[in-house]
């Protein structure tokens, strides 16, 4: 079978300054995973190295450079899902930590596969990892600004670079679905993304998708795994994206998606201006610019 992976940064209204760095970042990451994947490397080896490298890059709301929270901290979630195995694993609310994904795929073959704050922060202990600080000085800027103004709970319709996420199809058919994400921005403590959640992230052997653009509005639509169902049931993947959209856009949604199915299709969709995605379809590496 021939692989495939398409990554995405983010969803939002408008381009900003950072527009021409993260597609770069895109196109150079999509390169990189992809020569991995036509050498055999498995899916959820794929989506790992996608999101870490994402999660890397201060571009891009997750790991460096994630937004802060209401009281000036960051607080991080992220989600790993195995198609084949149809198993969900995430973090929520994780601090002072580099890559949350790593910390989701820890917990793929563990009895208690999602955990928060506390629990989270046990697991980093348990795995050895070491103090980060994911804190960027436009972040920091960023959240002086926020406070001055007090942002509207749409603020990540208005980013235009935020979660992040990778979906890979592996030369045995084997579907892997990852997301992580630095929150909403500005929001109140405690409060959870979608990103953690099937909402947000969602796979099978048939389908995975990845989502991006405001939490709540995702979680209300139940996205990820409404499309994987859609696609499950018999609609292709452009098809079950394109029906979700639609009626994301009926109630006034914020967000995208990207996805894979096992058919070897690639497809995206939002309600937003916006997508910052990229894909590998086989052949050659594209991008959602201008699409």
């Amino acid at each position: 079978m021939v692989p495939k992976l398409i990554i995405h940064g983010g969803a939002g209204s408008t381009p900003d300054s950072k527009g021409t760095e993260a597609w770069r970042s895109l196109h150079r990451i999509v390169a990189a995973v992809y020569g991995q994947l036509e050498a055999g490397c498995a899916a959820t080896a794929a989506v790992l190295m996608a999101c870490t490298q994402l999660e890397d890059d201060p571009c891009f709301n997750a790991g460096t450079g994630s937004v802060l929270q209401s009281d000036g901290q960051i607080r991080m979630s992220a989600s790993l899902m195995e198609g084949t195995r149809q198993c969900f694993s995430g973090v929520i609310n994780v601090s002072r930590v580099k890559n949350p994904i790593l910390m989701a795929q820890a917990l793929q073959c563990q009895g208690d596969r999602v955990l928060s704050d506390h629990g989270a922060a046990e697991l980093a202990r348990e795995l050895g990892l070491p103090l980060y600080n994911p804190l960027t000085e436009s972040r920091l800027q960023e959240w002086l600004q926020d406070r001055q103004n007090s942002t509207s709970p749409k603020r990540m319709a208005e980013v235009t670079m935020g979660t992040i996420g990778a979906v890979a199809l592996d030369r045995e058919g084997r579907i892997c679905a990852g997301t992580s994400t630095g929150g909403r921005g500005f929001e109140r403590i405690g409060r959870v993304s979608d990103s953690a959640t099937p909402a947000g992230n969602y796979a099978n052997a048939i389908a995975g998708i990845s989502c991006t653009g405001v939490g709540e509005d995702i979680l209300d639509e139940g996205l990820a795994t409404r499309i994987v169902v859609r696609v499950t049931d018999g609609l292709s993947l452009q098809e079950a994206i394109a029906r979700s959209m639609d009626e994301g856009l009926s109630r006034q949604r914020d967000f995208g998606v990207i996805g894979v199915a096992v058919d070897g299709a690639i497809a995206w969709g939002k309600t937003t201006s916006v997508l910052f995605a990229a894909y590998h379809n086989g052949e050659q590496s594209f991008d959602t610019h201008d699409a």
